[in-house]
């Protein structure tokens, strides 16, 4: 289920041939990777490693990068948000291929609303 998500994701970003990895962790591993790579502490919902930036981006243009999922995190939001952890996973799934993608809701306002319009439109997509 999740592969044929994320490859309606990508057709309807209108990258199809892109590659991606999603790992799925527990709190204690994204925890880690948001204090090594970013300086954050505690555990966080998604973190994507995008693979198309920098100087060798034409090396492997379909390589978009990695998502990193907590499902421990997407399990106690979806309880609080009253959906189901599946809709909640994919919520997240959405939001970090995004990012992949160069979508950022944290520079300004407007970028924020132009990912959450995008994400909802995606969302309403691959709905379960």
């Amino acid at each position: 289920m999740i592969r044929k998500k994320a490859q309606a994701i990508l057709n309807a970003l209108d990258c199809p041939d892109g590659e991606l990895s999603i790992l799925i962790v527990n709190d204690s591993r994204i925890e880690a990777l948001n204090e090594q790579y970013f300086n954050r502490d505690g555990p966080t919902n998604v973190i994507s490693f995008p693979m198309r930036e920098g100087i060798f981006t034409n090396i492997t243009p379909q390589l978009l990068g990695d998502v990193v999922i907590s499902v421990e995190t997407a399990y106690r939001e979806g309880i609080n948000a009253e959906i189901s952890v599946e809709e909640r996973f994919m919520q997240l799934l959405i939001h970090g291929i995004l990012h992949l993608f160069g979508y950022d809701h944290e520079t300004t306002e407007q970028e924020a609303l132009k990912m959450k319009k995008k994400s909802e439109e995606l969302n309403k997509l691959i709905e379960i």
